[in-house]
């Protein structure tokens, strides 16, 4: 995901909870060809989720899509659904962007690329650090995301030719927010809190994530 500037965040947020809340569209039989168990490669994962995240998020009129190339999001218009595209058919990729719409409030959504404007590699130390500033949100839910499908996750600073910043205080900042969400002092997204409860049901068997899976030496 492109972007530099803070933006509002979606205002409808749910705590982590049993998933005893979840609405009953799941309907794992209609959707789901393959346990998530039995998938071992990245394509199989990827068609998995690209499969399960349309069903799951269709009343929302929003697609996720491979890309060629580097990731954006296309509002819906023409009466197409809006699309969440990814880079070069990564499975992380997918999660980073699915993470960004998930913050993104209503009117984002129907901005192209969510209103984000973009500096390129390179970014001065200043630049750095308004780049670390909107990414640390994105990247905690990311990291619930991964955790939930059984994935390791990793930190990016996306600045391998610029000012990098402080590694490991963005990585602290990062494993302070997860625990914040679990804590309750932040709220989840509506949508973020959707996704890893349909992800817990079809590969945990809807176990829910716990904050003792979070530790920050996990981010290195």
């Amino acid at each position: 995901m492109h972007l530099l500037q803070p933006q509002p965040e979606i205002t409808t947020s749910s705590p982590i909870k049993p998933l005893s809340t979840l609405d009953s569209d799941l309907d794992l039989d209609h959707v789901q060809r393959d346990p998530w168990v039995n998938l071992k490669t990245e394509i199989e994962q990827v068609d998995w989720l690209i499969l399960h995240f349309n069903h799951w998020f269709s009343h929302l009129n929003v697609t996720l899509v491979r890309g060629d190339f580097e990731p954006e999001y296309f509002p819906a218009e023409n009466n197409a659904p809006a699309r969440i595209q990814f880079a070069h058919g990564f499975f992380n990729s997918a999660l980073h962007e699915i993470s960004h719409w998930t913050i993104a409030g209503e009117k984002r959504r129907l901005l192209p690329d969510l209103g984000y404007w973009y500096a390129p590699d390179g970014r001065t130390a200043e630049q750095q650090a308004l780049f670390e500033q909107v990414e640390i949100k994105p990247q905690a839910i990311e990291w619930m995301f991964s955790t939930a499908f059984g994935r390791p996750f990793r930190v990016s600073l996306d600045n391998l030719t610029g000012e990098g910043g402080d590694g490991q205080i963005f990585k602290d900042r990062v494993y302070a927010q997860v625990q914040k969400f679990f804590s309750g002092e932040s709220q989840l997204p509506r949508d973020a809190k959707r996704f890893i409860d349909c992800i817990c049901l079809c590969t945990r068997g809807g176990k829910i994530l716990q904050s003792n899976e979070f530790n920050r030496s996990m981010l290195g």
